[in-house]
């Protein structure tokens, strides 16, 4: 494949890793620091190769799929975790926990401005379903950001009126021209709303941040904090699945709504993929690592290509491993992603077009030539066909892989 990629771009791709030693390095020992903890989790919950048994039916008394739980819940610096197959998305997680934990007449409000796409229609934004939160009684609110900052004065003051059930914290940028939140700012507002409101709930939309950083949103005193295994913490192994991680509490309502009150956590069959679960866990540090790189070496060539709308740059710190870039045009949109599909290890041949997907109110245009289908820790791009055209990529199982689709997707794309 290197015979396919132009020789100026390999020589920057050679220039690149010259100068992005320090950046590397220190993305090097945030993974060494998250695989020491989650090593720790797994050696005092006592893992053993009985836990990867086939478990079916009602799933009662499954000690691995208990012990799995309890190591999600350690890593990401909460109390209790739920950790399913049958969840089968991030949007599928975050509804099952809004559904839990919001009754008719309960007010959420969104601290992070208008959510993801995906979720518009689940809260009743758009749309017309029996089920959203809204149709069901649920109030919506929502404060937005002021140049990527918390409005903090507004929201202390609304929620100082302790109305307020749930607060959302939207970690991941996702089809905005935001930046993605670091924790320690997450860290600072939440202190804040604690001064004045003790009861209301914290949750985070904690999708593509896991691992990122040495410190996870249970560890900076989020109540509830959810997201999906075919992002970071599935390690691009699991080949399904979601979490929801928090208080005790919190989780048993939860557990209640997934399952029934009276059962819980105690039933849900993991089937055979508790050794999938397990080992996607364990390697997930690695593969965010790789995913890393891939996008600080994507933002690398952009830029030095004169790319002019890359964020984040990179040199930037990063709280999650999306990479984004503005290409201006439908065209180039369209091409852009064609170029990241066909340098993909699978489906590589499929010539890619917008088209309407589930859940999104724009056409989507996506590029996922992965061993998983919507796997974004695998190397991924998308988008939404609307201006001012940005590609949202993330992933890479491996540096070395992330690196050759990267250069692979340029060359096509001079050509």
């Amino acid at each position: 494949m290197l015979e396919q990629i132009n020789k100026e771009l390999l020589d920057l791709a050679q220039k690149a890793d010259e100068e992005l030693k320090d950046i590397y390095k220190s993305i090097d020992d945030i993974c060494l620091y998250n695989s020491s903890r989650i090593l720790k989790a797994f050696i005092e919950n006592k893992v053993s190769y009985s836990d990867f048994a086939d478990i079916n039916g009602y799933g009662n008394y499954d000690s691995g799929r208990d012990k799995l739980e309890n190591i999600f819940a350690m890593v990401l610096g909460c109390e209790d975790a739920l950790v399913r197959p049958q969840i089968m998305s991030g949007t599928n997680a975050l509804y099952l926990t809004f559904s839990a934990l919001l009754k008719h007449g309960d007010t959420l409000i969104s601290l992070t401005g208008t959510p993801y796409d995906s979720l518009q229609e689940m809260i009743g934004l758009c749309g017309d379903s029996s089920q959203s939160l809204m149709a069901n009684g649920v109030k919506y609110e929502q404060i937005d950001l002021i140049d990527n900052e918390f409005d903090t004065t507004r929201i202390i003051n609304r929620l100082k009126q302790k109305d307020v059930k749930v607060v959302e914290i939207q970690r991941s940028r996702g089809y905005s021209s935001r930046l993605s939140l670091k924790l320690d700012k997450i860290e600072g507002l939440i202190k804040e709303i604690r001064k004045v409101n003790k009861e209301v709930i914290i949750m985070i939309d904690n999708c593509y941040g896991e691992l990122v950083e040495k410190k996870e949103a249970g560890h900076i005193g989020a109540d509830i904090v959810v997201g999906s295994l075919m992002k970071n913490l599935g390690g691009g192994i699991s080949p399904t699945g979601g979490y929801i991680a928090g208080n005790k509490k919190l989780i048993e309502m939860v557990a209640d709504r997934f399952t029934s009150p009276g059962i819980g956590k105690d039933q849900g069959a993991n089937f055979n993929l508790n050794n999938s679960f397990f080992k996607g866990l364990f390697m997930a540090p690695s593969a965010v690592k790789s995913a890393l790189k891939t996008a600080v070496f994507s933002a690398y060539m952009l830029e030095k290509l004169g790319y002019n709308n890359v964020s984040p740059k990179y040199d930037e710190y990063r709280t999650d491993i999306i990479q984004t870039v503005e290409l201006g045009t439908k065209e180039k949109l369209v091409n852009f992603t064609q170029g990241i599909q066909s340098s993909s290890p699978v489906d590589s041949f499929v010539h890619v077009l917008p088209a309407p997907m589930p859940g999104y109110p724009f056409d989507e245009v996506m590029a996922c030539g992965g061993f998983t289908q919507g796997s974004t820790i695998e190397l991924s791009a998308d988008a939404p066909v609307k201006e001012p055209y940005t590609l949202y990529m993330q992933g890479g199982l491996s540096y070395e892989y992330g690196k050759l689709s990267i250069l692979l997707a340029l060359s096509k794309i001079n050509n």
